[in-house]
């Protein structure tokens, strides 16, 4: 059954990933907005979803779901590095460097704040 919803969650995140980025199409020597946020997004709703399974183990579809199918589908590694390769190839260091430090800060910080609270 956790195959089914992994599948499910997938395919969530995944048109997600996809609606983010046809409404903020990336220009190349631009910053990388779609990703930034898929990503962001997608750390956000990972930390929630694993404060709620942690509070509430009864529920350990959301494990399944939200966790490795629809943050799976929705975050982007793939498309986050070949964005900063397209970067680097084009001179934009600092967009570049921008990038990659404001998503890790970001993603690390959103796990950070919401465990805090």
């Amino acid at each position: 059954m956790n195959w089914l919803i992994v599948f499910v969650g997938g395919g969530i995140g995944s048109v997600l990933r996809f609606g983010i980025g046809k409404l903020i199409p990336f220009k190349g020597l631009s910053f990388p907005w779609a990703t930034f946020l898929s990503n962001f997004l997608a750390c956000l709703i990972f930390v929630v979803a694993l404060i709620a399974i942690q509070k509430s183990p009864k529920n350990e579809w959301i494990q399944p779901l939200v966790l490795v199918g629809i943050c799976g589908g929705f975050s982007t590694f793939s498309t986050f590095s070949f964005e900063n390769y397209q970067l680097f190839q084009s001179g934009s260091y600092g967009i570049l460097s921008l990038n990659v430090f404001v998503s890790l800060i970001l993603g690390f910080g959103s796990f950070w704040v919401v465990k805090t609270l």
